[in-house]
């Protein structure tokens, strides 16, 4: 009978020469092979265990293949670390840098990232048409506060009973805060009625640099 060829196993992860397999760079440092899955911290110094490795300088410059105990000596001199980069390459590249300064730097950037793609929200201020001078003030004081932080500001005026009749009161009053906010804000959305309420929806300007 002829001899039956089964499909080869899929390989595993490769694995260092001590047979330990090699974490990978972290998330923000490059790697030589995309798409592969990466640790939250890189390979550093002693745990790099390639015999030799293709160096990159603190200033960029290419210094070249060299032994591995050699990258991570002229790192010790340097009062720096040796962070692997492309584990994949062949020899795999290593940058001396400082690690926790690097660390640092990416938090730093990451937390800046996160204070730009702050989303926008709709916040609410209640008026009446009958509302008087110093609960006005107050309430106009909360919504620049709303504006200054960056988010937009649903004006809503609340009718009562007869107060139905003189809506053209209540538009005079949202004429007022739309004119005492017009340096701090557009109309996005002008007065107009839901219901028994005029509302208007007034967004921040964007700040002059």
């Amino acid at each position: 009978m002829g001899r039956l060829d089964l499909p080869s196993a899929p390989r595993g992860p490769e694995r260092s020469r001590s047979g330990v397999r090699n974490p990978v760079g972290d998330r923000n440092i490059k790697r030589g092979s995309q798409g592969q899955s990466q640790s939250k911290r890189a390979t550093i110094n002693d745990a790099i265990t390639a015999s030799e490795v293709r160096l990159i300088d603190v200033d960029g410059t290419q210094i070249g293949i060299v032994p591995a105990d050699e990258a991570r000596e002229r790192a010790r001199v340097q009062e720096l670390d040796l962070v692997l980069m492309a584990a994949d390459a062949e020899p795999p590249v290593c940058r001396i840098m400082d690690y926790g300064k690097h660390i640092f730097e990416l938090k730093k950037e990451r937390n800046l990232q996160k204070k730009k793609q702050k989303q926008t929200q709709l916040k609410e201020m209640k008026f009446r048409p009958g509302t008087e001078e110093a609960d006005y003030q107050v309430k106009l004081r909360n919504i620049r506060r709303f504006l200054e932080d960056g988010d937009k500001a649903k004006v809503t005026l609340r009718f009562r009973g007869r107060e139905m009749l003189h809506q053209d009161l209540g538009l005079d009053l949202m004429h007022r805060i739309r004119d005492d906010l017009e340096e701090e804000a557009g109309v996005e959305s002008e007065p107009k009625m839901e219901g028994r309420q005029m509302t208007m929806i007034l967004a921040p300007r964007s700040r002059k640099k």
